[in-house]
């Protein structure tokens, strides 16, 4: 297995890929150098990101390589101690269309069950629980991408829209929401846009001491990942591990 990495040589980055030796990596001189040399098959994935905005990786893939899925999301891999769940849309769209909103779904619910090889359990996120917060075009949306997901993946499990506690806590769950059918134990979370989807991601990076794998870019004919500028070495570690499990 070969990945590019374009910053190789950042130390953070040769402090991450000590832990995979079964792994052959390879540097760039930039971005578009490691799209091309993606494009001619001389490697099977590609992690970029620590010294590169987001929006520099996100056009060199976009711009260069093919896609597989309608659209292209990201998603993150969160994990602390024995929690651990998806969250998306993050990094790419901001204001998700019912079509993409869907493609966000379907592509991080597999990205999920890929690498942790458990059924997802989808939170589709609000600030309304279960009609709580009455009737708008937003709520409208998330009912469309529940109804879709239930016909194309019914051994899935969707729900909402739910607040993010009653997502997660059971016991509030059962207060709020008592015919969900994920019962507070979500998996994978989906934040109705950009926006609200960074903010938690990096409230649970930097308050709650969570490691969080990615971006990974979804939808492309190959797994990708957009690092954080802030990655640590154990960030990138669990980036590695998502995408070989993806390969």
């Amino acid at each position: 297995m070969k990945i590019i990495f374009p910053e190789l040589e950042n130390s953070t980055v040769q402090g991450a890929i000590q832990s995979f030796p079964d792994v052959e990596f390879l540097s760039a001189p930039d971005l578009n150098t490691a799209v091309t040399m993606l494009k001619e098959n001389q490697a099977d994935s590609m992690i970029s990101g620590l010294d590169y905005a987001s929006r520099d990786v996100l056009i060199a893939y976009k711009n260069h390589l093919p896609l597989k899925s309608n659209y292209f999301s990201s998603c993150f891999i969160c994990e602390k101690g024995n929690q651990h769940f998806a969250l998306a849309d993050g990094g790419v769209n901001k204001l998700p269309t019912k079509e993409q909103l869907y493609t966000i779904v379907e592509d991080t619910a597999k990205t999920y069950e890929t690498y942790h090889q458990e059924t997802p359990k989808i939170a589709m996120l609000s600030y309304s629980t279960n009609g709580s917060g009455g009737k708008n075009p937003d709520l409208e949306k998330i009912h469309f991408v529940i109804d879709k997901i239930r016909r194309n993946h019914p051994n899935w499990q969707i729900d909402g829209e739910m607040q993010l506690d009653a997502a997660i806590n059971p016991e509030i769950s059962a207060k709020k929401f008592p015919t969900s059918k994920i019962e507070g134990r979500a998996n994978v979370l989906i934040t109705p846009d950009l926006n609200s989807g960074n903010i938690l991601y990096k409230s649970l990076e930097q308050f709650g001491d969570f490691t969080i794998a990615g971006p990974i870019i979804q939808g492309f004919q190959i797994p990708l990942a957009d690092l954080s500028r802030g990655s640590t070495i154990e960030d990138i570690i669990l980036t590695i591990k998502v995408i070989r499990s993806l390969l």
